[in-house]
């Protein structure tokens, strides 16, 4: 008996792709074909996806006849009610095996594993999502240990299957320890760490396959069954980049963006003056953030990059809509502590027009370019090359010294400023940064001081 299984990963909202790859599942699937998806289908950069709670990617999966996915963390960053949401609106399992609320109560809807039946040969299907409970916790979510969760799933259905697939959303590491460590699993679908792999691979007794991300590339995986056993298999990564959008998938799109437009066009409240936009140069709009972030986390100073903000903003009306375009990442307001040494040698970095420009590519980034450092608290004297005093409120940075510092969680991070991970004691806040930007941008005094430069150059 042989069964197809097509799979994805790691969308990432890509929706323009995953109708191609939708053209090439409805050419090569039967009725012996599972459909999955190992998570990071639906990110929340998309105004489809903020503007109908999540109900415009479970539409999309449903469409295209899905039978699974795994809940991705980046399913969980939307937090229980927006999950709760998109498991509702459709009739595609989502599962993992380990997510919960963070009171360790179950999450409306979320399956820990399904059992499908293709030609006659039954198929556990369990999920598993990342345990990134320093971001969960802030959106009251709790994931327990993925290897405890897959070994009780596995023994709580023994009897009930022929063949075991773990739809992972934990990464190859995870995966390949898996393979060494749990009995049973058949088959591991994989995603988040976006491996685009050249061939099957089988470790231990386990098939493991994924499939990059972005939708560029979907899985085929195709099985022989005797006895309830795997004879054999192939599988191959096929490239769906010059296949046309399905046209059911398109005019899907076309609905939930207009639905999603109506939702969040409404005007918040109106701006009297431009607030505009620079990669490379100090800008009121970054201003503005680093100015909000100072404001909403108790620190000495604040540090933001201005590639996470795709534009300005002109005077008049401000919406939801507008707000979403050019502040996309999902990234969280974050403290740190951080020696002066360090955030003066990042600040040097951004000086250079090149390094604003490097690719902003980096865990929750969401925009195109990495971004001038801006900053609130202090002022940069500098001659176009060096810095040559930094000036904080009690006096000049000393390289030695611990400061409290306000920024994303992309930058505590060290990327794109790779001195700045260099910190200690870091905390999270729940809301976004571009929830900072949509608060500080209808007060005032916030919209006046935008416009003082912090970086003063010495001639």
């Amino acid at each position: 008996m042989r069964v197809r299984i097509l799979h994805t990963n790691d969308i990432h909202s890509r929706f323009e792709n995953f109708s191609k790859a939708v053209t090439k599942i409805k050419e090569l699937r039967d009725e012996n074909t599972l459909l999955l998806d190992a998570g990071d289908f639906n990110d929340f950069m998309r105004i489809e996806l903020q503007g109908t709670n999540g109900e415009a990617g479970a539409r999309l999966l449903e469409k295209a006849g899905y039978d699974a996915i795994s809940v991705g963390n980046n399913e969980g960053f939307s937090g229980i009610e927006i999950m709760e949401t998109m498991i509702g609106s459709t009739s595609v399992s989502f599962l993992s095996s380990n997510l919960y609320k963070y009171n360790k109560e179950n999450i409306k809807g979320l399956k820990r594993s399904i059992i499908v039946n293709k030609g006659n040969i039954r198929f556990l299907i369990i999920g598993v999502t990342p345990e990134y409970n320093g971001f969960f916790e802030l959106n009251n979510l709790y994931a327990s240990s993925q290897k405890d969760e897959i070994k009780k799933e596995i023994e709580d259905n023994k009897g009930n299957y022929d063949i075991c697939i773990l739809l992972s959303h934990a990464g190859m590491r995870e995966d390949r320890e898996f393979c060494e460590s749990i009995e049973g699993i058949d088959i591991i679908i994989g995603g988040h760490s976006h491996i685009l792999m050249d061939k099957v691979e089988k470790l231990n007794k386990t098939i493991v396959h994924q499939s990059g991300c972005y939708g560029t590339h979907l899985g085929v995986l195709d099985i022989d069954i005797e006895d309830n056993v795997i004879k054999e298999f192939d599988g191959q990564n096929i490239e769906i980049i010059n296949e046309i959008e399905d046209s059911e998938i398109k005019e899907q799109l076309k609905v939930e963006y207009d639905l999603a437009v109506e939702n969040l066009r409404g005007a918040l409240y109106e701006i009297n003056r431009d607030v505009w936009h620079d990669v490379v140069n100090e800008n009121p709009i970054t201003n503005l953030l680093a100015d909000g972030l100072r404001d909403v986390i108790p620190c000495d100073l604040s540090i933001i990059n201005s590639g996470i903000i795709n534009g300005g903003i002109k005077r008049g009306a401000v919406s939801e809509k507008k707000l979403l375009e050019i502040s996309p990442s999902p990234l969280n307001p974050t403290y740190m502590e951080i020696k002066g040494k360090y955030i003066k040698e990042a600040l040097e970095q951004s000086l250079k027009s090149e390094i604003c420009m490097l690719d902003g590519k980096g865990a929750g980034f969401r925009g195109k370019y990495l971004g001038r450092l801006h900053v609130s608290g202090a002022v940069i004297a500098h001659d176009g090359k060096n810095i040559i005093r930094i000036i904080l409120k009690n006096g000049e940075l000393e390289e030695e010294k611990l400061y409290r510092v306000a920024t994303s969680d992309y930058l505590q991070r060290g990327t794109g400023y790779s001195s700045l991970a260099n910190n200690e004691n870091e905390k999270y806040n729940t809301e976004y940064t571009r929830d900072t930007l949509r608060t500080y941008l209808s007060k005032p005094e916030f919209m006046e001081k935008c416009f003082e430069d912090r970086w003063i150059k010495i001639v």
